[in-house]
């Protein structure tokens, strides 16, 4: 491995840590408060754990389906202390997200065996949606990939705008109608625009907040249509970003958009500003969606591909 790759894994390993030490410094102070002079896995020590799960937005299914696991895994030993309990909850954790088809990605990249490739990105406005695109096109175009980002958020006011001002900043093409335009319009004219300049990647930006459940479902349904219609078999991906502030609100959003359309993969911002990561844990064990890309702070850098193994080992390190 060069000087470089060492320098940069340090450097992405340093911002996870960084990241993850609200949730991390939560966790585990409650965490040591409860192992502290225990030495079985008992009644009490199990329903302490659950109740820390549950306030680091873990959720309730998946802390059960937690605590039931640990409970097995020291049927037969019930001593334990604070570094056999991390080494038990890490594997137990690794495994639920293993089980929900999280891969471990190593750098920012996509399907070549078609192009262009179609992202088709969606989530409430607020959560960092137009952020994470603008940086998932930096990531991108620094990698050499040709990214057209498409501008089909036409209902909210600088929404469009935003859009082209990340174009501009990251350098990559850009291509929009405008405001109040036909959304399923512009996804379509996005990916002919792509075909015709030879693009790598496409990003489609989608409304992030609309009048009702009903309306969601037809105007994104109606979205991806639009775009199969003109590439069969795209949008190759739906990503849905969630903010991992808003906790178990994350969770009945991602409940929404699923039932919406098909949501083939996850992005969660804001980890950095939460105590609340546990969140991710939830997400990905209930909808059984995979975890691609977490937000750990403002800059361009601060996006990175997620790694469970990596994530698991911020948590407990």
């Amino acid at each position: 491995m060069s000087f470089f790759n060492k320098f940069f894994n340090k450097k992405k390993e340093e911002d996870l840590q960084e990241g993850l030490q609200k949730t991390k410094t939560g966790f585990f102070n409650k965490l040591s408060k409860v192992v502290a002079g225990k030495n079985t896995v008992d009644e009490s020590f199990l329903d302490d754990l659950e109740q820390i799960l549950i306030q680091s937005d873990v959720g309730l299914d998946t802390t059960i389906k937690i605590i039931d696991r640990l409970e097995a895994k020291v049927a037969k030993d019930k001593y334990i202390n604070i570094d056999e309990l991390n080494d038990i909850l890490k594997n137990v954790i690794v495994d639920l997200l293993d089980e929900n088809k999280t891969v471990d990605l190593q750098d920012f990249e996509f399907d070549t065996s078609h192009k262009p490739h179609v992202i088709l990105v969606v989530g409430v406005n607020g959560t960092g949606k137009t952020t994470t695109i603008g940086k998932l096109a930096y990531q991108f175009t620094k990698r050499g990939h040709k990214v057209l980002l498409g501008a089909a958020d036409t209902f909210r006011a600088a929404a469009v705008d935003q859009l082209k001002i990340w174009s501009e900043r990251v350098g990559c093409d850009f291509y929009s109608k405008g405001m109040n335009a036909d959304p399923a319009a512009v996804a379509y004219e996005t990916v002919q625009y792509g075909i015709n300049e030879g693009h790598d990647l496409i990003i489609i930006d989608t409304a992030g907040r609309l009048h009702t459940k009903l309306h969601l479902m037809k105007e994104l349904t109606k979205i991806k249509n639009s775009i199969d219609k003109k590439m069969p078999g795209a949008p190759h991906e739906v990503l849905l970003v969630l903010d991992a502030t808003t906790g178990q609100n994350a969770i009945e959003q991602a409940r929404q958009f699923t039932a919406a359309t098909e949501v083939t993969a996850l992005a969660l911002t804001k980890l950095d500003g939460s105590a609340q990561g546990g969140v991710a844990i939830g997400i990905s064990d209930q909808f059984k969606i995979p975890i691609k890309f977490i937000g750990l702070g403002e800059s361009l850098e601060h996006l990175q591909v997620f790694n469970k193994k990596a994530f698991v080992e911020g948590l407990f390190n």
